[in-house]
């Protein structure tokens, strides 16, 4: 059975097999970054009320098209935007074992720290920020070193956390679930991930504002209660690959149902960012880095 980074090598060889398609793959597209716009309202939300959410997702920091320099950049786009509510999505290491030569967590928690919001700054952990932390995996338990470097820097990480808000759109539950895939290996009888929803929900009081939950890895949504609004994850990068708005390989176990943008079941609304950096292979094809603007109501 072929793995993802099997594939990923046999389309990136495709790639450089025709040079003009590779070299974009490879070079251009992953230096691209654009803004993707959604505006909707979810089930839920108090009619008249709006509010900008600016999504930041994968950033994987360090890898070859990330470095330092570019967080700078991303910041900056990213305040331009003017956003009411700015959330973090998790992986924000490079997706290999840590090198010297990486920035050092303190000077990208400082950049991410000079975000500009009205209503706050908020941050997950995703599945990188906790594979490539050798003493959390030997305990397999946190805290993690770049959950205590965006805490140092005064960015908020909720794990399996809620908090009520007083944004700009009213009161609002911003809830943060812990990564499903935070453990490897797998080990039979003990559990793959920290994420804990029912615990997380049990936080919630039924007052009636609205609940935005953010969730590394988007197939959480297939069990998502209908007390959330709204879903935000990435994890997939859009599948990093997209022909047509498919991809042929996406991280997750339901395929291309949750890879990206905006999805809606059962009256449930979730928004899968494709991200910023690459995982695996440093190539993007059909689907390039972004800073997602929510506009909600």
């Amino acid at each position: 059975m072929l793995d993802r980074r099997s594939v990923l090598r046999t389309l990136a060889g495709l790639f450089l097999a025709v040079t003009g398609t590779g070299a974009y793959a490879a070079i251009w597209e992953p230096g691209r970054q654009s803004i993707t716009r959604y505006r909707l309202t979810p089930r839920g939300w108090p009619e008249g009320r709006r509010l900008r959410l600016a999504v930041l997702s994968d950033l994987h920091i360090g890898s070859l098209h990330v470095p330092l320099a570019r967080v700078s950049e991303l910041v900056a786009a990213t305040n331009a935007l003017k956003p009411d509510l700015t959330l973090l999505l998790g992986d924000f290491v490079a997706s290999r074992r840590r090198f010297a030569s990486d920035p050092a967590m303190a000077d990208w928690a400082a950049e991410l720290a000079r975000l500009e919001t009205r209503d706050g700054v908020f941050a997950i952990l995703g599945n990188h920020d906790w594979w490539h932390d050798e003493p959390t995996q030997a305990l397999r338990a946190g805290p993690t070193q770049v959950g205590q470097a965006l805490e140092r820097a005064g960015i908020p990480v909720l794990e399996n956390r809620a908090v009520r808000l007083s944004s700009q759109a009213g009161p609002l539950w911003l809830a943060g679930l812990g990564d499903q895939l935070a453990f490897l290996p797998r080990l039979r009888g003990r559990p793959h991930g920290i994420d804990d929803l029912a615990g997380t929900m049990a936080q919630i009081t039924d007052d009636g504002a609205p609940v935005i939950l953010m969730a590394h890895e988007p197939d959480i949504f297939a069990r998502m209660p209908e007390r959330v609004s709204l879903t935000l994850s990435g994890h997939t990068h859009g599948g990093q690959v997209r022909f047509l708005g498919w991809a042929p390989i996406v991280p997750s176990r339901y395929g291309n149902r949750y890879a990206y943008g905006h999805v809606r079941e059962d009256g449930r609304d979730l928004v899968v960012s494709g991200g910023i950096g690459t995982s695996q292979l440093p190539i993007r094809f059909g689907i390039p880095p972004e800073i997602v603007l929510i506009e909600l109501g």
